[in-house]
């Protein structure tokens, strides 16, 4: 299945080497837009360009993006209410004490080489997932079946002890470690999607990573779209799948993905009608989208949190004293003021606000004194003898400004001097992963239950960059709050978990952060959420619609 698409490009210098509509050659012919209404072809800007489209590889949003379209887990996400739905398994029992599921294969469900999706594919793929071998970051994310962990460790090497049987070709059961009330949640994290053992296989070991199995003549997959085109740093193209099991939902034809890491480039592409929507917008258009006839700009609360992650098994910040003063020095109403337009909310703890019936524990205030104290007690009075540390971000507009405005807050509140290191993503995302850095931008998109965030800090845990580790969070986190029975009881572990992290600082919150993007009026089926969670199968285009004139 082929579609056409404006090509009209060119290479724009300082963006990576991607290469994106060129805004002042191109005049003729039909935009993206039109052509995309037309054909129902989606243009969305994605951020990055993904480090590979592997779920049990990748960890980054960009990749999530795509790989939502390409797979579908047992659970799918209503994007409106947020609740699971039917996916790969048509219907599915929870036991009394909440701790078995049984899942029934739809018996449509197949994939896209039309081969019917089996319970011991689940099985095959999440022994994958878990293998010690295959390095999966996500791993701790099935944590919370039974032996999952002990697998994943090391500490058993038989996958028949750990909670996953497949009881027939078409009923899966899975067995939790404790009650676990949103474990259809984390179904729909792409970390637990099946993968087609056959083509794993035929391209490597079951444990192998970055193989060529992922590449589009290659690729099987079982969601609504499959991939078509990757050229790499320029766009990733999927088309509407023959074989998925509710193909007749499926509006769209297809999908092109763009990588675009500059905000401006992204803007200026919205406005000539090359975007239908984009990931973000630059943070001084603010103002004058928000104020415009029948705008496009769109907003709102999202379950994501903005910190600085510490590297805490590197001087200077291997020191808790250290950390908390530049914490403590960092003034983060004036960053959500001035550099962000009063579009985020400043936070002083990794749990966003948005998550009901969960309260972080008291937050810290900005306190240049007390920070100015704790560095003394450190060794560096005033700054004096300080070794010198660095800020590593990925490029980004915002992330300059917001870096550039705390290296001033560290100079002037607590005498240090502070270097800046702006790395391209993929060599960022490896920095950040090796432990090669001391203070490093990160961002990370939970979800509706507060250890999607918490958990990031468990000891060893596949994205735990900080180094930090304290067995009673760990304890807090997993034992206690992991086997127990209400919502209210969890949630009070977790609070004293958190509580507990913010004590250690081994992160440097920021803000909470919200959505704010562009979206085409011909666009519906797309509505804004906490998770920001997009479900291409209920996506579609309106042709006839047009931009405001005020925006060319």
């Amino acid at each position: 299945m082929k579609h056409t698409y404006r090509k009209c490009t060119h290479l724009l210098a300082g963006v990576s080497a991607l290469i994106v509509v060129s805004l002042v050659g191109c005049g003729v012919g039909e935009s993206n837009v039109v052509i995309g209404n037309r054909e129902g072809i989606l243009h969305l800007g994605n951020a990055s360009e993904p480090t590979g489209l592997d779920p049990h590889v990748v960890t980054t949003t960009d990749a999530s993006r795509i790989l939502g379209a390409l797979f579908e887990g047992l659970v799918t996400r209503n994007p409106w209410t947020l609740e699971p739905e039917p996916g790969v398994a048509e219907r599915w029992e929870i036991s009394t004490d909440g701790l078995i599921y049984t899942f029934h294969i739809n018996p449509k469900a197949v994939w896209s080489n039309g081969e019917p999706i089996t319970a011991s594919d689940y099985v095959w793929t999440w022994k994958r997932a878990l293998h010690p071998k295959t390095g999966n970051r996500n791993a701790y994310l099935l944590y919370v079946i039974d032996n999952a962990e002990a697998f994943a460790t090391g500490a058993i090497d038989d996958f028949g002890e750990v909670g996953v049987k497949a009881l027939e070709e078409a009923i899966l059961q899975v067995t939790l470690r404790g009650p676990t009330p949103h474990f259809l949640v984390q179904l729909m994290h792409h970390s637990s999607y099946a993968l087609h053992p056959e083509t794993i296989l035929k391209h490597g070991e079951m444990t192998d990573r970055f193989t060529q199995w992922t590449r589009p003549e290659n690729f099987v997959g079982n969601g609504p779209f499959i991939l078509e085109e990757w050229a790499m740093n320029r766009y990733i193209k999927v088309g509407k799948s023959p074989t998925y099991w509710d193909r007749d939902k499926v509006s769209l034809n297809g999908v092109v993905f763009y990588p675009i890491e500059d905000d401006n480039i992204e803007e200026r592409m919205f406005r000539v009608d090359q975007l239908h929507r984009t990931f973000t917008l630059p943070l001084d258009k603010i103002p004058a989208y928000s104020t415009m006839p029948d705008t496009p700009f769109r907003t709102a609360p999202y379950l994501g949190s903005y910190f600085y992650v510490v590297n805490n098994l590197r001087a200077p910040t291997d020191d808790v004293r250290v950390r908390k003063a530049l914490a403590l020095a960092v003034d983060r109403e004036k960053i959500a003021r001035t550099i962000m337009y009063d579009s985020v909310i400043p936070a002083y703890g990794v749990v966003p606000p948005f998550i009901p019936h969960y309260t972080p524990p008291a937050p810290f205030a900005f306190n240049p004194e007390r920070a100015r104290e704790l560095l003394a007690e450190a060794g560096y009075p005033d700054g004096e003898g300080w070794p010198g540390l660095e800020i590593t971000y990925n490029t980004s507009e915002a992330h300059r400004k917001i870096a550039i405005a705390i290296q001033q807050m560290w100079k002037k509140n607590l005498g240090v001097e502070i270097t800046l290191a702006n790395q391209e993503w993929k060599v960022y995302v490896e920095t950040v992963n090796q432990k090669d850095y001391q203070v490093a931008r990160m961002g990370w998109i939970g979800d509706v239950y507060p250890s999607s965030f918490l958990e990031l800090f468990l000891t060893d845990g596949g994205n735990n960059d900080s180094g930090y580790s304290d067995p009673r969070f760990d304890d807090l986190l997993i034992s206690k709050g992991g086997q127990s029975v209400t919502r209210e009881e969890r949630y009070r572990y977790m609070q004293q978990a958190e509580a507990l992290l913010m004590d250690a600082m081994p992160i440097i919150p920021i803000y909470s952060y919200t959505t704010r993007l562009l979206q085409h009026p011909s666009v519906e089926g797309m509505p804004l959420n906490v998770t920001q969670s997009i479900n291409l199968k209920y996506a579609e285009l309106v042709p006839g619609r047009t931009l405001p004139d005020s925006i060319r």
